[in-house]
């Protein structure tokens, strides 16, 4: 499974992203992650707000921060 959690690096980006690392040690899933923070790149994806989580080339939220239990069902369903 491939994740990307964009952001330029601002607290709820970072916030984001270990959320998702959380859920991810915690369901046990093989996963591997990527921090984007170039704004040219992250707009790339078609993404105009971060904090944002792409998993698996699929946009799963953009400008908010996601709950654990959010990450868990993205993670589960895919």
């Amino acid at each position: 499974m491939d994740i990307k959690v964009l952001g330029p690096g601002c607290a709820r980006c970072e916030k984001t992203e270990k959320i998702v690392r959380e859920a991810i040690e915690e369901t046990g899933i093989d996963a591997k992650i990527e921090k984007i923070k170039d704004a040219m790149e992250i707009a790339g994806y078609g993404v105009f707000g971060t904090p944002a989580v792409i998993i698996d080339d699929e946009v799963k939220c953009v400008g908010k921060i996601p709950s654990k239990d959010e990450v868990k069902k993205w993670l589960e369903n895919c």
